[in-house]
């Protein structure tokens, strides 16, 4: 007979049965830790602002940038274990050499240099180089599109004369008619401001412009060069025509400015002729009296020296004839009283009195086209 067990008391274990399961919940084990509470086998980024500061600093232009950049990658990267700690050092170091060698070039001038020098290289366009008053050489000529010329001292001949840089309007760059055209109208503008004694420009000079080549419009260049230079290639010209108030006493440029300010109006002629436009001619007979009348104002208001009184006065005089006959062909009835006074009007433009007073101001004499005393219409040739 068996006996039982005591109450309480758990039956034996079989030494052969499998060990029993642990029934209680199971805890997961936490990893162990690296540095800065990151757990090992974690990837590393890279800090952005030391891959921008090894950026700026390859490419030097920023070089502020870059060395702020690469210090504040640096503290980043110290406190929160981030990778790139070398790109940020490279960065600052070049960064730093960047901003040393920009200081060194902006205070000896170089930048300015070096920028003209890679635009005119660029371009392959010397004509960039040109200034107003340089006297120059060009070896290819003057037609088409003028990119190589040599300065030369304008005692010594040379091929032509700057007397003026234009500059093309902005927006989308005009065609090489319109730019002929823009060309012509502001280098005539241009002219009588460099050679106000227009009497002083020889007969066989005339006005070129040197316009941008195709190739320099990609690059920006909108600049037109306005140059005197002999006409039909011929001899060359010896001299500066500059004559201007840098060139002239006070009397002169007085002199020299109203008497370019009755040519440009005269110059403003209508092209159709008084019997196809009668009312165009009236308007512009009477806008050639108005300017007259100005001039003759500015002349009689100016102290003149002693030598230059009476033949002032004389021209004056002058003037004051031809007002009169603008005036009558502003009102002419018809084409044929029209003409009768725009003879009458023109034969005291640049006449004997205007040689005298020349004269005794010291100024060209000799008129650049026959005038009324030397055979000719001087109508038909003005």
């Amino acid at each position: 007979m068996s006996i039982p067990a005591p109450p309480g008391d758990p039956q034996p274990r079989d030494p052969f049965a499998p060990p029993p399961a642990d029934l209680s919940p199971a805890l997961p084990t936490p990893p162990p830790h690296g540095p800065y509470g990151r757990p090992y086998g974690t990837p590393v980024s890279v800090n952005a602002f030391a891959v921008a500061a090894l950026v700026l600093g390859l490419l030097c232009f920023l070089p502020v940038a870059g060395l702020v950049l690469g210090l504040v990658a640096l503290r980043q990267i110290k406190r929160t274990g981030q990778s790139g700690r070398g790109m940020a050092l490279t960065g600052v170091a070049l960064s730093s050499a960047g901003a040393v060698l920009w200081a060194a070039v902006l205070s000896t001038g170089l930048a300015s240099r070096a920028w003209e020098g890679f635009t005119d290289a660029a371009r392959g366009n010397e004509v960039l180089a040109l200034e107003e008053g340089d006297c120059f050489d060009a070896p290819g000529g003057l037609e088409g599109y003028t990119s190589a010329v040599d300065t030369v001292p304008c005692a010594s001949g040379h091929d032509g004369e700057v007397f003026g840089i234009a500059t093309l309007p902005g927006g989308a760059h005009p065609g090489d008619a319109e730019i002929g055209e823009l060309a012509e109208e502001r280098c005539d503008a241009l002219q009588d401001r460099y050679a106000m004694d227009t009497w002083a420009v020889p007969a066989d000079v005339d006005v070129y412009h040197l316009m941008p080549s195709p190739e320099s419009r990609r690059f920006g260049d909108r600049a037109i060069t306005c140059v005197f230079a002999r006409i039909d290639h011929g001899p060359p010209l010896t001299g500066s025509l500059r004559c201007d108030p840098s060139t002239l006493g006070p009397d002169q440029v007085v002199f020299l400015s109203t008497a370019n300010a009755v040519d440009a109006a005269l110059y403003e002629e209508p092209e159709e002729t008084p019997e196809d436009g009668l009312a165009a001619h009236r308007a512009w007979a009477a806008q050639v009296r108005d300017v007259l009348d100005e001039q003759i104002e500015a002349l009689r208001a100016y102290t003149w020296p002693s030598g230059a009184r009476g033949p002032v006065g004389a021209l004056v005089a002058d003037l004051e004839d031809a007002r009169a006959a603008w005036d009558r062909a502003s009102t002419a009835a018809d084409a044929d009283a029209y003409a009768a006074h725009h003879v009458e009007a023109y034969a005291y433009v640049d006449g004997p009195a205007a040689v005298t007073a020349r004269k005794a101001l010291g100024l060209a004499a000799e008129p650049p086209y026959p005038g009324p005393d030397e055979g000719g219409d001087s109508a038909a040739q003005v």
